[in-house]
């Protein structure tokens, strides 16, 4: 404990794999609901949190989730959990108080494990703000969906590659990142992306992010996803030249890849990518 307590820190220098924090000075969070419909709108009717994380429900005209982490961030060698079900006909968004800080990990990566299912006739909205990975940061997270033939599911993540404001370079981040999407039981969606080492040098090329710092990614699952393809278009095509984005439709699916070098653009064009979902109560954190 000593040792690693006075150990110089060099943002400098990927962390040293081999080093592991002791089990009594890491966070494991968890958080478990499962949503259903009443006479009142979709409730909660089972909840257990632990470890600092907690899920707090903001009034408004639909049923939100604000997921919130009472410690402030996330240090190596954390893990946190979600399950969250979504029965028959329930309408809900997910959101997050705030940005998702991952701090310099000396060792363990912090691990995230979310898994989602949403029943038949569900409408259900991921839209979490950002996560910032600090210079340093090592971060392994798994997203796994449970989609019922006839559900609705609009899922938004966006992830910031150092501290902008404090002038820091993500010289040295870990992102493990993978998604996977299952309809009815069937693999529709799989996504992995991979930052290990400089991001700066690794997202500088042309065809790997021209220098973006910022990663935004938004899928829509529903019969009728295509038909928000060209508005989204419209939406972004107006944004400038600071934001570089693609965006898709096939099977029932709308895909939308947006990157940026100032975090602010990409935000931006996040909150005006999620106007064109008129039938989606946007968080308010995300200020439209």
């Amino acid at each position: 404990m000593t040792d690693l307590m006075n150990a110089p820190l060099r943002p400098d220098q990927p962390p040293d794999p081999d080093a592991r924090l002791p089990g009594y000075i890491r966070a494991a969070g968890r958080i478990a609901a499962e949503f259903r419909p009443t006479p009142l709108g979709t409730r909660a009717m089972r909840l257990s949190e632990g470890g600092g994380y907690r899920l707090m429900f903001p009034r408004g005209r639909r049923c939100e989730a604000m997921l919130l982490n009472t410690a402030g961030g996330v240090a190596g060698g954390d893990r946190l959990d979600v399950d969250l079900a979504f029965g028959d006909g329930t309408e809900a968004v997910v959101s997050s108080q705030s940005a998702e800080k991952i701090y310099r990990a000396d060792g363990d990566a912090a691990r995230m494990r979310i898994g989602l299912s949403v029943g038949a006739g569900a409408r259900l909205s991921w839209l979490p703000l950002e996560t910032i990975l600090f210079n340093g940061a090592r971060l392994v997270r798994r997203i796994d969906v449970e989609l019922a033939d006839t559900c609705r599911f609009l899922m938004c993540e966006m992830v910031v590659l150092g501290r902008i404001a404090m002038g820091e370079q993500p010289t040295a981040v870990h992102l493990d990142d993978r998604w996977r999407v299952r309809r009815g039981g069937r693999l529709i969606h799989a996504e992995a992306t991979r930052i290990d080492g400089d991001a700066t040098r690794l997202l500088a090329g042309r065809a790997t992010g021209g220098g973006a710092r910022a990663i935004a990614t938004l899928v829509h699952f529903a019969d009728d996803a295509a038909a928000r393809l060209e508005p989204l278009r419209q939406r972004l095509d107006g944004l400038g030249p600071d934001l570089d984005w693609g965006a898709s439709a096939w099977n029932g699916m709308l895909k939308a890849r947006l990157v940026a070098v100032d975090p602010a653009a990409a935000r931006r064009a996040v909150a005006a990518a999620l106007a064109v979902f008129d039938d989606v109560e946007i968080p308010r954190v995300w200020g439209l």
